[in-house]
């Protein structure tokens, strides 16, 4: 490396030394100014801080707000730093930090139950009914004819058995707490026999053979991935069996040279081996989802006329709150509600409520469509979808500037959440690409969008953001949003 000259260093330093005295002569008197926190609490804005957030909170974010003060002004950034704008930096961070995580957001991407945002959308009766819930107290465990202790699946059971065709139900906090308190019920400690092609996997890295293992099971695959015979199950049975397990593999389909055994055939093998069949259907429909234009899924009912027992979830097909349904046989029910687990896996009163509430929708399939979000979104129409794509066109244009081109597209949305993994649905949405440049700023525009107060997400896709309308219902709220779009955030 080289070595300035010794007189040359000494220049430098000097020069160095006087940039720094006269910065510190500039500095000093910007530090020795900054206001005291009890005069910035003296004003209008501190004032609405301390009332909203309380005293501690507001004095802590003024320190914060000073403190930032000065490392800006020993860093030479000199502007003007009053009691009202320290104040109102101060709002802004309490106000960032109050806002909840749990942010509402506009679903473009394309997929109807999208498990990282929330799945279903709950009917009004279901919002309704579990605002109710929150704020008044509920005979949730309480028999109001005797006055004793009663069961909170009452709330749900009757009406789980009309709707299934099931002698007794129960409900738990998941599909996969369903399926773990039924397997540890059944087969604790005893042989579960599946075949290869069912052992499942779904998002979150839940996977049927360590479900299996949790719940105690001893796991006992049959067949192969692709094929699996009666014949298999037959000589996997032992004395130690217990449960044949049967899983409804939702979220993927084996093509081609393939076998598998009917629920029908499986629950003649498990009769005369005195085994329980157990069902997880994953999603479940309880009724057929073809009315709506949709392809055919096995419904709830379907499951229970062969199994002894069949889980399913809430907030996927169903369209209501999270929960697991176990409905079946009432032997195996009541022996499900004697294990201790299930105090541990039961819902609450308010989640309860909205369940109930949205059950009570299927006594009139006529009108379920208009009335539950999760299917009216699903029967949608491409000519509707697209129609309010026409709408909103020229508006997204001006919105996002001139550096990118905005035209309509058509696109295919899809069910989500496992449900009927090769299933698409035409619809109609905006494509946005970028005139000159490439993926960087689309990321950008992406990114902003996500970062608006009430985001926007779409998906990219060759080389474009793709905002799908299907799922669309506030075109109004959707503008709004979009127009407080940070163009500068785009540069």
């Amino acid at each position: 490396m080289a070595v300035l000259p010794a007189g040359t260093q000494r220049r430098c330093a000097a020069r160095r030394f006087c940039f720094e005295a006269v910065l510190e002569r500039r500095i000093e008197p910007g530090l020795r100014n900054l206001p005291s926190v009890d005069a910035v609490l003296k004003t209008n804005t501190a004032a609405m801080l301390v009332e909203r957030f309380g005293r501690n909170a507001a004095v802590s974010a003024i320190r914060t707000a000073l403190k930032d003060a000065r490392i800006a002004l020993k860093s030479g950034i000199l502007s003007a730093h009053t009691t009202e704008h320290l104040a109102q930096q101060a709002l802004a961070k309490l106000s960032e930090e109050d806002r909840s995580s749990l942010r509402t957001l506009f679903n473009l991407t394309g997929t109807v139950l999208h498990t990282n945002l929330g799945r279903a959308l709950l009917a009004e009766e279901a919002i309704t009914a579990a605002t109710e819930a929150m704020r008044n107290a509920v005979a949730l465990e309480f028999d109001l004819t005797s006055g004793k202790r009663g069961e909170r699946d009452d709330h749900v059971r009757s009406i789980l058995c009309d709707l299934t065709g099931a002698e007794d139900a129960t409900v738990v906090n998941n599909n996969a707490a369903a399926v773990l308190l039924a397997l540890n019920t059944l087969a604790g400690g005893r042989d579960a026999i599946v075949s290869r092609g069912e052992l499942i996997e779904i998002g979150g890295a839940f996977r049927m053979p360590d479900i299996m293992m949790r719940a105690g099971a001893r796991l006992v695959e049959v067949g192969t991935t692709n094929r699996t015979h009666a014949s298999d199950y037959e000589r996997a049975l032992k004395p130690e069996t217990g449960v044949i397990l049967k899983v409804h593999t939702s979220n993927y389909c084996i093509m081609g040279f393939t076998a598998e055994v009917s629920a029908g055939d499986l629950a003649a093998i498990a009769a005369d081996a005195n085994v329980p069949l157990m069902h997880d259907l994953g999603s479940g429909t309880l009724l057929d989802l073809t009315r709506f234009g949709l392809e055919k899924e096995p419904t709830v009912r379907d499951a229970v006329a062969h199994a002894g027992l069949v889980t399913f979830s809430g907030d996927k097909l169903l369209g209501g709150p999270q929960a697991g349904f176990i409905v079946g046989k009432r032997s195996l029910i009541q022996a499900i509600n004697r294990n201790p687990m299930k105090r541990a896996l039961r819902v609450d009163k308010i989640r309860l409520a909205a369940i109930e509430a949205t059950l009570k929708l299927y006594r009139n399939p006529e009108r379920l469509a208009e009335r539950l979000p999760t299917l009216k979104l699903l029967a949608r129409t491409q000519a509707d979808i697209r129609d309010q794509v026409e709408r909103i066109l020229a508006r997204t244009t001006d919105c996002v500037g001139a550096a990118f081109a905005v035209e309509i597209c058509d696109c295919q949305s899809q069910i989500g959440s496992g449900a009927l993994p090769l299933a698409t649905l035409p619809s109609a949405g905006i494509r946005i690409h970028v005139k000159h440049g490439g993926g960087q700023a689309l990321e950008k525009l992406a990114a902003a969008m996500r970062a608006l107060d009430r985001p926007i997400v779409g998906r990219i896709e060759d080389n474009s953001l793709i905002l799908d309308f299907r799922c669309l219902t506030d075109e109004a709220g959707f503008l709004s949003a979009l127009s407080l779009l940070d163009r500068s955030a785009l540069a």
